[in-house]
């Protein structure tokens, strides 16, 4: 059994269920002391119950008995992720993973407001699923960097800089979730990070309720749409976009509310899908020539590295830069979240702190998590 606060190389569990709510990615991946080499080993993914999906997904905005519902919808995520566990261990002893790294599911985050502190809520009865699992669970890791002052996201940009910083090349990581971010990886080994804006949140929701299915396969369907260059001008007056980093961003903000106030009356479905999609770019694409210009590769996960409408829009929009899945940097798009969550879990172990204030504009570093042995 690893210490606290000592060299804690060995494996570890990622579990992460993001923004998109589209279902749990797990991970089981060996990690170096120090953080220095992750090797994901095994990789699960299951969605989500309809049932508590839309628990989950009801909880993102104001209703009846919240106490209670986001209680049993913290019960039902510990579940889910155990059975998770159970997938990923049915052939190894669970004395050998050292411990787990659990997002939880997001339901509200509103960093720095309402009384100069906000809060930010991932929902996981982290109790029960160490209770479940029979293993350590570290979780609620974005609450510490809030307390001292941060965005509490993102989280993952210490991670990136583990995993694809290389000396003297400037680089950045996009993950297309429910939301997109951007890690800027510097030449001379500087770290920055933040939310651009919508991602999955608002081109599965859209696709969902005018075609019945969960996402745009491929982003095929967007592909048929035309922009509306009008509604896009007016979209990108959202002030979010035009705040300096640090800044992060949810479904508080970029939620189908936010859709039906802004989708005048009148447009096809696939006008308004295809303009999402542009919806999703721009920002980005803007964001990386502002702040990451002598950045020539562009590594892209999440599910959005799927969509192959967004990638090939991404290439025509940033010529000179190479747009390349993660795969092809060794880690599979679907496991870099996981992966990170894994990795954050060690940081714990070895009382590391898994923040950059740098990217979250945190007093300083802090170690992340709450602990609850097995």
């Amino acid at each position: 059994m690893a210490h606290l606060g000592h060299p804690a190389p060995g494996l570890y569990i990622g579990l992460m269920s993001g923004t998109s709510m589209d279902g749990v990615d797990a991970v089981l991946a060996d990690i170096g002391a120090g953080g220095g080499s992750v090797q994901v080993l095994r990789h699960v993914h299951a969605p989500f119950s309809p049932a508590l999906r839309a628990a989950l997904m009801a909880l993102n905005q104001p209703g009846d008995n919240e106490l209670h519902r986001a209680a049993l919808a913290a019960n039902g995520l510990a579940l889910a992720y155990a059975e998770r566990v159970d997938a990923l261990l049915a052939d190894l002893p669970r004395a050998q993973v050292l411990a787990i790294g659990a997002h939880g599911q997001t339901v509200r985050h509103r960093p720095g407001e309402f009384d100069g502190h906000g809060y930010t809520l991932q929902l996981l009865n982290g109790a029960l699923l160490a209770e479940r699992c029979g293993i350590p669970v570290v979780c609620d890791f974005r609450s510490r960097d809030v307390a001292a002052g941060g965005q509490g996201a993102p989280l993952v940009p210490a991670f990136h800089a583990a995993l694809f910083a290389r000396p003297g090349e400037a680089a950045a990581v996009l993950n297309l979730g429910g939301i997109a971010n951007l890690t800027l990886l510097g030449a001379d080994g500087a770290v920055t990070g933040f939310d651009c804006g919508p991602a999955n949140a608002l081109l599965d929701g859209w696709c969902e309720r005018h075609t019945g299915r969960a996402y745009d396969d491929g982003g095929r369907w967007a592909a048929t749409g035309r922009v509306d260059e009008a509604l896009l001008a007016r979209w990108l007056q959202e002030p979010f976009f035009h705040r300096a980093p640090p800044k992060s961003t949810g479904r508080d903000l970029f939620d189908p509310g936010w859709l039906d106030r802004e989708v005048p009356a009148g447009l096809r479905p696939e006008d308004v899908q295809a303009t999402l999609a542009e919806l999703t770019l721009r920002p980005i694409v803007a964001d990386l020539q502002r702040h990451a210009p002598a950045a020539r590769q562009l590594w892209v996960c999440g599910g959005g590295a799927f969509n192959q409408h967004l990638m090939q829009r991404l290439v025509a929009l940033l010529p000179g830069v190479r747009v390349a899945p993660t795969s092809e940097a060794g880690i599979d798009v679907m496991q870099v979240e996981a992966a990170a969550f894994a990795w954050l879990a060690q940081a714990f172990m070895e009382q590391r702190p898994g923040n950059r204030q740098e990217v979250t504009g945190a007093l300083g570093p802090r170690v992340l998590g709450a602990w609850h042995p097995a």
